[in-house]
């Protein structure tokens, strides 16, 4: 069934985008990595310097882009090793990125190593150029996440 005010196409690689990289530290480590919101904001570079707001709760943190705050809602799934980032203003938080962590033994690999996946989904109003950028951030964020986890790791 076609929706004729959609303007996204129905099926691509142009409505979500995922990056995974090969983690040399266990699971749990990259998840609780990925679930803290003070070291979020030494990687995502749209959300960077991030600051639990006393008053909403929620994380603030400022585009290295453009300078505008944002805010986010981290919903921990440690069960599922299953992060979703609920971004956007407090009044309007939206699941749009997500971030996923594969023990070795799912995938047959080493012992005390693992797998995390950062994904992102695309607003279906989101400009061309904004979606690329996005897209390209978090080709460069998976290479900060995996060092600066394997540093923790070393340490």
């Amino acid at each position: 069934m076609s929706d004729s005010n959609q303007t996204t196409a129905p099926v691509g690689a142009g409505l979500g985008h995922s990056i995974s990289a090969f983690i040399e530290a266990p699971a749990e480590r990259a998840f609780a990595f990925l679930a803290d919101g003070a070291a979020l904001g030494r990687w995502a570079l749209g959300c960077f310097d991030t600051k639990k707001d006393e008053v909403t709760g929620l994380y603030l943190g400022r585009s290295l882009f453009d300078g505008s705050e944002g805010f986010l809602r981290i919903d921990a799934r440690p069960d599922l090793l299953l992060i979703d980032y609920h971004i956007g203003t407090p009044d309007h938080l939206l699941p749009r990125i997500s971030a996923r962590v594969v023990p070795h033994t799912v995938c047959g690999l080493p012992e005390s190593t693992c797998y995390a996946t950062l994904t992102a989904w695309r607003d279906a109003g989101m400009s061309n150029a904004r979606w690329e950028r996005l897209c390209a951030t978090h080709e460069a964020e998976i290479w900060l996440v995996k060092s600066q986890i394997e540093a923790q790791q070393n340490h």
